[in-house]
């Protein structure tokens, strides 16, 4: 079944593609909308030339989303997990350019289905999935300018290039790579190519228009760094960055060190060696950078596809080859939990509780700051969210005219919860100055705001003096929620003018 070369639709490939789709679909609604999912649902409301933290791709993706689906869970999901289905197929393809036969192919697939990260990465409607996609787009069509000679390539690597950096800065890091990596390589005339400066304009063309805005707005995606250095790449440090780079693909891990060993010294692979460069210069660059783990998962699929070229070569023996896809799988069994929500909060919690009382294991509970909690930090932060809703809501229910109230949240979770899961409620858009949502709040009001519903972890003593009457709705009650504790208050009668208040508050934000 495993032999000759993979070509087309293969019912295999096919079949893997379908089980990732299925597998996530069926545990979608397990857990609450993730913090960023609500965030990048509210940038669909507001679709522009880029926000405060992300170029506008993903902002775009969302408003062609809530057309089609509404503010669906379901609808989201089925985005990245259709993404992830189609990954496979990149994958395989990837393996089969890199010398791969259809075992090979079925190996990657296998490896990337394994793979923690993917796991995870398309599960959630985020920009991390489309910088994958597409940074898989981009090293593929090297892979096949290199093998096809055929210049389109070229124009459609500088196509997927354009729309890389519009979805995530961090794609310039790649391509800085393949800039300063090229030259000393055999493809060296690649830059005398005019297809290549074809491709290099057009994804400049893409990509301008988000420039454009950046310089409109002053570049706050460089106060986007800055503010990530002081408050979460401070806490990296490069024995957590190399350990997680083999922990984010878990089992994956078979298949990325075989990958890069097999770029770097294969005779096989000479003509990709290259790749192994690349992959080395991004991981080197985002640890000297002091850069999240993640941000090196642009390379990993491709690493995965040389895994699959790799054990195809090393292994000839009928039983190794049988052996192998199933031995990922039975190592990657026991760690799904930690890449897919396959339970409710209540099973999660048990399953991480074992894992530490049992092995001493902290997987994947260490949150930014360092801190360690009972559930991942991105489990946490898909929990408390439909209460903050409902709490918004019985506090709205409570002001009577309607015309005069104002919904504000401290962080840009508490706001998306508002403006997105509140819509079922019938809520208006929470107001916010955390992250893009200091874009679009109101700078004047058409009535004298009366009714002020304030969310947050602790009662500000500017509001405690603003208003007469203060009155607790309630707290995020489940320990398991990053927002745990965080409240919603309902301020009524203000002592002077809450407009002429608001003006002063927000004067320095024009």
């Amino acid at each position: 079944m495993l032999k000759g070369r993979w070509k087309g639709a293969d019912p295999v490939i096919v079949a893997i593609a379908l089980f990732n789709i299925a597998i996530r679909l069926l545990v979608y609604d397990n857990l609450e909308y993730h913090r960023d999912e609500l965030l990048y649902l509210a940038l669909g409301q507001h679709p522009d030339f880029g926000y405060a933290t992300v170029p506008p791709l993903i902002g775009w993706v969302s408003w062609l989303l809530q057309h089609l689906f509404e503010n669906s869970l379901f609808a989201i999901r089925l985005f990245a997990s259709a993404l992830g289905g189609i990954m496979i197929f990149l994958v395989a393809s990837m393996a089969r350019e890199l010398g791969a036969t259809r075992y090979g192919a079925i190996l990657a697939a296998t490896g990337l289905t394994v793979s923690g990260f993917f796991m995870r990465t398309f599960f959630l409607f985020h920009p991390v999935h489309l910088e994958v996609f597409l940074w898989t787009i981009c090293i593929l069509m090297v892979i096949k300018f290199i093998n096809t000679g055929r210049d389109s390539f070229l124009i459609y690597f500088g196509i997927a290039a354009g729309f890389a950096l519009l979805n995530k800065y961090l794609a310039g890091l790649l391509f800085m790579g393949l800039l300063l990596i090229i030259p000393f390589t055999r493809y060296r005339k690649v830059f005398s190519n005019r297809y290549f400066w074809i491709g290099l304009v057009s994804g400049g063309l893409i990509f301008l228009p988000n420039l454009v805005w950046q310089a409109w707005h002053g570049f706050p995606v460089f106060n986007h760094i800055s503010e990530l250095y002081d408050t979460q790449l401070v806490h990296m440090n490069a024995g957590l960055f190399f350990t997680e780079q083999l922990f984010m693909p878990f089992a994956g891990s078979v298949f990325t060190v075989a990958g890069l060993v097999f770029l770097l010294v294969s005779r096989e692979a000479v003509r990709f060696r290259f790749l192994a460069f690349l992959a080395l210069f991004v991981i080197v660059a985002l640890l000297l950078l002091k850069g999240k783990s993640y941000y090196t998962l642009g390379v990993m699929p491709m690493l995965i596809a040389a895994g699959g070229a790799a054990y195809e070569k090393w292994f000839r023996n009928r039983i190794l080859r049988a052996a192998l896809p199933l031995a990922v799988v039975m190592v990657a069994i026991p760690g799904i939990p930690s890449g897919l929500p396959v339970w409710d909060k209540e099973g999660l919690v048990t399953y991480f509780d074992v894992l530490d009382k049992k092995y001493g294991l902290d997987l994947g509970r260490r949150f930014e700051d360092g801190s360690i909690h009972s559930l991942p930090q991105d489990y946490a932060d898909m929990i408390g969210w439909d209460e903050f809703a409902s709490l918004a809501d019985r506090a709205y229910r409570m002001i009577e005219d309607k015309n005069t109230a104002l919904i504000y949240a401290e962080n840009y979770g508490q706001a998306g919860a508002i403006t997105i899961i509140g819509m079922k409620y019938g809520l208006p858009e929470a107001v916010s100055f955390h992250e893009s949502f200091r874009y679009w709040f109101p700078r004047e009001f058409p009535a004298e705001i009366k009714s002020f519903i304030y969310i947050n972890h602790t009662l500000g003593e500017d509001v405690e003096e603003l208003f007469a009457t203060i009155r607790l709705i309630g707290r995020i009650s489940d320990p398991h929620a990053r927002e745990y504790g965080a409240a919603v208050w309902l301020c009524e009668d203000p002592v002077t003018s809450f407009n002429d208040f608001w003006r002063e508050r927000t004067a320095d934000l024009r």
